[in-house]
């Protein structure tokens, strides 16, 4: 006898939840009423929230033109030699703090000085040669009286045997050696007045100190005296040393850039904004500025003070070669100067090259157009004067020498 089936025997396996035993969940069905609300209130939230941004773009947006397309900028001062020499002192070093007028290189001095030694015995030659030339004035002309006091006294001897000639009491040959004496004692006059005359001519009109030999020798003596101040490498304006490449014991010929100096207290901003953003913009227009450096609650005010006579790409090193027929049109971004207020650079220092947000207020438009430029200056924009002082002591050698070698002139 065959056992049963196993398929036969096994029961059937449930295939549904109610045949599980388990309950169904029955699904909401949503009305077309619910979802038709639905897309009206988000319809609504939607239309609030363009018109919100509407009305925030009509009065606050629509005044303003922003960028991060900017950078802090500022003046990068070269270090630079007026005369070659061999660097033998380097006062200051990258990230220091330098006072204008403070020594930062210094070079050999020998050489200087001793020119400078030779410039100064010069002038002091000068000086006394000059002083003889007015003395000779005084000797020629007694010369002078002297030879014509002579004449006189030939003369009267002529005359006297001119008139006994005919009496016998002189002879033709004692009246012609008068006539002789007369003769050259006249001649010798003649040539002491030339003399005194020639001598004039180099005194007349002016003074020991004012005399072309002195001011020639004073003018090589100013000349060598700033070659040997120029030894020593003063600090042209106040800031921070960088990119310093001069080495002690370093061979540098004149105009060898040494170190940069750079004045943190006059940075500005170079601020690229996209020509169709420029429109409307104007010089004095305020700025309010954000660095990533201090991040957005410190904020810099600044006013717009300038745009550059080009875009960017005009002045690279590269410029775009547009009639070479690869041309692809491109939005170019215009710099704008931005200046920035003191009193935040000096509460809150920045550093040239970080980056900046600016948000330019366009509202004001009474103010000059960009393109339509400013008013000449009329003063430098920058200056120094730590130089000066090399002239004023110049003179101040030259005086002392002259004085010196001019006593008997001054008494």
């Amino acid at each position: 006898m065959n056992p049963p089936n196993q398929t036969d025997q096994e029961s059937p396996t449930p295939t549904s939840a109610a045949e599980l035993g388990v309950p169904e969940i029955e699904k909401p069905v949503e009305s077309p009423s619910k979802r038709r609300s639905l897309l009206i209130a988000v319809s609504v939230v939607l239309f609030v929230l363009l018109l919100a941004y509407i009305v925030w773009w009509m009065i606050y947006a629509r005044h303003y033109e922003s960028t991060d397309d900017a950078y802090v900028s500022g003046n990068v001062v070269q270090l630079t030699p007026q005369v070659g020499g061999t660097v033998v002192a380097i006062y200051a070093d990258d990230t220091e703090l330098v006072e204008a007028g403070k020594p930062l290189v210094e070079l050999d001095q020998a050489d200087a000085k001793v020119a400078l030694d030779q410039a100064e015995a010069q002038l002091a030659q000068s000086v006394r040669e000059v002083r003889t030339l007015f003395v000779n004035n005084g000797a020629l002309t007694a010369n002078v009286s002297a030879r014509r006091s002579e004449v006189e006294k030939a003369h009267s001897d002529l005359a006297r045997r001119q008139q006994l000639i005919g009496t016998g009491a002189v002879s033709k040959e004692e009246l012609e050696h008068a006539k002789e004496a007369w003769q050259a004692a006249d001649a010798a006059l003649q040539g002491a007045s030339d003399q005194l005359a020639s001598n004039r001519v180099l005194t007349d009109h002016t003074t020991v100190e004012r005399h072309p030999n002195v001011l020639r020798a004073a003018a090589q003596v100013r000349t060598v005296y700033l070659s040997y101040a120029r030894t020593t490498l003063p600090a042209p304006i106040t800031g921070y040393i960088a990119k310093r490449s001069v080495q002690v014991g370093q061979r540098v010929a004149a105009g060898m850039p040494l170190m940069s100096i750079v004045p943190l207290n006059a940075l500005w901003v170079d601020a690229n904004f996209k020509e169709v953003q420029i429109a409307s913009m104007r010089i004095g227009q305020p700025v309010t500025l954000v660095s990533d450096l201090y991040g957005s609650k410190t904020e810099y005010r600044g006013t717009v003070s300038g745009l550059a006579a080009g875009t960017g790409s005009a002045f690279a090193l590269l410029p775009a070669q547009n009639a070479s027929g690869n041309w692809i049109k491109i939005v170019q971004r215009v710099p704008v100067r931005i200046t920035l207020d003191p009193k935040d650079l000096a509460t809150h220092p920045l550093r040239i090259g970080v980056s900046m947000d600016v948000k330019v207020d366009i509202a004001k438009t009474e103010g000059t157009s960009l393109t339509a430029g400013s008013a000449a200056r009329t003063t430098p924009a920058y200056k120094t004067e730590v130089f000066d002082k090399s002239g004023a002591q110049a003179d101040a050698i030259i005086r002392r020498i002259i004085a010196e070698n001019n006593v008997a002139a001054t008494r």
